[in-house]
């Protein structure tokens, strides 16, 4: 009878430990999405800041070559 009571109660606390340790995986996986996301804009904003003085060159001389001021 006690043998039966500590199986059945080794077992549960197998089971509890598997969803703690499954329920921390998420949260770390969560983290690490997080952090990539956060990775990836801060890529893009240094790219747009980058780029964005030679982009406004660009249109500039383009309209300007139009001729066209009313069009800028």
């Amino acid at each position: 009878m006690f043998t039966f009571i500590y199986v059945m109660l080794e077992s549960g606390i197998h089971s509890v430990d598997e969803r703690l340790r499954a329920r921390s995986e998420k949260g770390a996986s969560a983290v690490e999405y997080g952090l990539l996301i956060a990775g990836i804009a801060a890529v893009i904003v240094v790219i747009v800041f980058a780029l964005g003085g030679v982009l406004h060159n660009v249109f500039t001389n383009t309209c300007a070559s139009i001729n066209s001021n009313t069009a800028c």
